[in-house]
């Protein structure tokens, strides 16, 4: 045995839920507290998503417990839940390298593990799954249970109430447990609600009140008013003493709500009414950080985490750094709604994540979270836009992309003025491919009448914002996750010229072309290779739409060798804007595509991700070099 584990009395002992199937009730409380130490342990030395899973600990090993995983298959939704289901699946070492390059993802992952039944990196998806499982299950007459587990949040999405609408109709055999860590469902009934679950999900009780419905059928004219007076006393309890009665609407049988910190009583549940048919719910009430006191009060800073102080909970600062492109975005908003009071804010369930809580400190009525409801929040924004308000919608990238429709038919369509700010917009680093903002300049670009902007730095995004506001069309800008580049504010804003580029070196050789985060990576590879005797012009595109034609056809007459630089897909991105120019022109220049690979891109830093790539000032001085000598065309790393 590690030393290093001999503290975790139990689960050093537990490698995969087969093991926890062979422990009894008390050595399971045990493993519990192990479990939870463990996290606390490792996640403060890697960083990582935190307080969610401090609060499934007790779900996650009652699940494996009674469920026969992998055969039977567990869906879990926002999978930043699932670190303790990751080390009770065979992944313990592994976590110490959750979200490093070539280590275990931070979300769940099919090609991972065999456990992980379904991918989640986004929300709201697992009762959709869970529910084609569950009627695949049924095609293929093998008997699987099939358990979604949903919660932090992830009830606030449309797309969990369709999916549950639909279990409904089909009557398919499906248990969904809430995890409720009053992050998704308001305050709850405790005690006699327990009871009441414990008494109603007995098969016994079960049977008998089968029993008694089958007899009232045979008593003739009375039958059917018994069968309405019991239905009413029943459906009357529940609506008392339980917030169920939304889900019985929804065709599930509801129990709850439970104590989801007391492993014995989720066991006893769990087994009673894993042989029932039909759709169930199960409503778990749990504590998000539960056990490590910093991340039980400190909620939203101890969601996700750097590597922090085990003791205090604060995060180990590194010093130094410039503010974040997310906190010069959220300062820039709040002067400006400041003063113009009709522009507001609108957010995903992410005020700290997009810098929107800078505005909700500062202008609360000006502000609106919407939940985890990215297709209403753009809908919402353009019905506000209808009525002379300017929404700015701050969102993902990556998450935007669920919205698309809505972008197309409610916004772009009418032509309404909507701002889409995207943070996170090219690689994102530890959170891997679920979240890369990797295709946001192809989808948008594509949209009749969108104008889709990237600043190079700080000043810039100020200056674009401003200006955002401004444009009565519908109009995007994205700026990248991480710090900011440190240059100089002004107080003032700047509104700039649509489809305005600007030239910021000036050389004989090659025309380097960037857009957004590769501008600076585009300035600092034209030093280098001008030290080797290659001369580059760069010029900051600023927009991806519209392009800058008239620098385009500037460009074709000067420069036979043209490098378009982005951090997006190569497909249908900024490059391939220059290119259909070219083509639609007749003009024959060779033109190199810097950018990301047909592929979606594994997790890492975004230093470390870049360099892979050679998007980064070395590759792109590389790539530009192999270019500017040869004939043929170094299309970078693509595997």
């Amino acid at each position: 045995m590690d030393e290093g584990q001999e503290k975790y009395t139990i689960l050093s002992k537990v490698n995969y839920p087969a093991d926890i199937r062979q422990l009894d009730v008390a050595h399971l409380k045990i493993l519990c507290a192990d479990l939870r130490q463990y996290l606390i342990d490792t996640i403060s030395e890697t960083g990582g998503h935190f307080g969610g899973g401090l609060g499934t600990v007790e779900l996650t090993v009652a699940l494996h417990k009674v469920f026969n995983t992998p055969n039977d298959l567990i869906v879990w939704d926002t999978g930043h839940q699932a670190y303790p289901h990751k080390i009770l699946t065979g992944r313990k070492e592994a976590l110490k390298r959750i979200r490093k390059l070539n280590g275990i993802s931070g979300f769940l992952k099919r090609s991972e593990s065999e456990y992980d039944a379904f991918g989640a990196g986004h929300a709201s998806t697992s009762i959709s799954a869970a529910l084609g499982m569950a009627v695949g299950s049924k095609i293929n007459k093998n008997n699987r249970k099939v358990v979604a587990v949903i919660g932090d949040g992830a009830m606030t999405g449309g797309m969990a109430y369709e999916a549950m609408n639909n279990t409904g109709v089909y009557k398919s055999d499906l248990i969904v447990v809430l995890n409720d860590n009053h992050m998704s469902i308001a305050s709850n009934v405790w005690q006699i609600s327990n009871y009441f679950t414990e008494m109603i999900s007995h098969p016994d009780y079960n049977k008998f009140k089968g029993q008694i419905w089958d007899l009232t059928g045979k008593l003739d004219l009375f039958g059917d008013r018994l069968r309405k007076i019991a239905s009413r006393i029943e459906g009357g309890i529940k609506a008392v003493i339980t917030p169920g009665m939304l889900f019985e609407a929804l065709g599930f049988r509801y129990f709850g709500p439970v104590n989801g910190h007391n492993v014995h009583q989720l066991v006893k549940l769990l087994e009673q009414i894993k042989v029932l048919k039909g759709p169930i719910l199960v409503h778990t009430i749990t504590q998000k950080g539960k056990g490590y006191k910093p991340a039980e009060c400190h909620i939203q800073r101890l969601h996700a985490s750097t590597p922090f102080d085990k003791v205090t909970g604060l995060a180990i600062n590194k010093g130094g750094s410039a503010p974040s492109y997310t906190s010069i975005f959220g300062d820039a908003l709040v002067q400006i709604v400041k003063e113009n009071p009709k522009v507001v804010g609108i957010t995903g369930a992410m005020p700290d994540g997009t810098g929107l809580d800078k505005l909700q400190k500062a202008f609360p009525e000006n502000y609106f979270d919407v939940g985890i409801a990215e297709e209403h929040a753009v809908t919402f924004a353009a019905g506000l836009a209808t009525q002379g308000i300017t929404p700015v919608v701050a969102v993902y990238s990556t998450f935007l992309q669920r919205a698309f429709d809505q972008i197309m038919h409610d916004v772009a369509l009418q032509k309404l003025h909507v701002v889409f700010v995207l943070d996170r917009a090219g690689l994102v680093g530890a959170d891997g491919p679920t979240h890369h903002g990797a295709f946001d300049l192809t989808y948008l670009r594509m949209i009749p009448g969108m104008i889709v902007m990237a600043p190079k730095d700080e000043a810039e995004l100020r200056n674009m914002l401003y200006t955002a506001v401004k444009i009565k069309k519908p109009i995007a800008l994205r700026y990248p996750r991480g710090n900011s580049l440190g240059v100089e504010l002004s107080e003032n804003f700047t509104q700039l010229e649509i489809g305005k580029s600007e030239e910021l070196r000036t050389g004989s050789d090659v025309a380097l072309l960037a857009l957004g985060s590769m501008v600076d990576y585009s300035l600092k590879a034209a030093t280098q290779l001008e030290e080797e005797g290659i001369h580059c012009t760069v010029i900051n595109m600023r927009f991806a739409k519209p392009i800058d034609t008239s620098k385009l056809d500037e460009i074709a007459a000067h420069f036979s060798k043209i490098v378009t630089l982005e951090e997006n897909s190569l497909a249908g991105g900024f490059g391939s804007a220059v290119v259909e120019y070219f083509s639609d022109m007749n003009y024959k220049n060779d033109i190199l595509r810097v950018g990301l690979p047909d592929k979606f891109i594994d997790h890492g830093t975004q230093a470390e991700l870049h360099k892979l790539l050679g998007i980064d000032p070395d590759g792109i001085c590389e790539r530009v070099k192999y270019f500017f000598e040869n004939k043929t065309i170094d299309h970078g790393v693509t595997a």
